[in-house]
């Protein structure tokens, strides 16, 4: 998935938006400008860089995180695998069927983080 690509479909989940921050990141928040949640990002952190100069980064749950690291080129995302990020590090390593449904678990759990008051706030409820 190109970043054009990875970008349209994060836009496409509901109450999101995008800053660019830590360096060239394309970080992707669920909520609104006064309380957020990042769900994914698309980077160039690391050593080796995909073909289209970025790599993708979402959260998982705890037995997603365990799945995906022990797939060839997924890693904990860095600087937030300890917080159950994760980076497609290789391009190929998930196709792009299977991006889709990560980012949008990864929406979802970072949504249900927002309190109910947020979660109104930006239309989720």
């Amino acid at each position: 998935m190109d970043r054009a690509a990875f970008d349209a479909f994060c836009a496409s989940l509901p109450a999101t938006f995008m800053v660019v921050q830590w360096g060239d990141a394309h970080v992707w928040k669920v909520g609104n400008a006064d309380a957020n949640k990042v769900f994914a990002l698309s980077s160039n952190w690391g050593d080796e860089v995909a073909a289209d100069g970025h790599k993708i980064v979402f959260k998982c749950s705890d037995m997603g995180f365990r799945i995906l690291t022990e797939e060839d080129g997924v890693i904990p995302a860095p600087y937030m695998g300890r917080h159950k990020y994760v980076q497609v590090a290789k391009a190929g390593a998930l196709s792009e069927d299977e991006l889709r449904d990560y980012i949008s678990a990864a929406h979802e759990i970072m949504a249900a983080k927002l309190t109910k008051a947020q979660r109104e706030a930006a239309g989720l409820d």
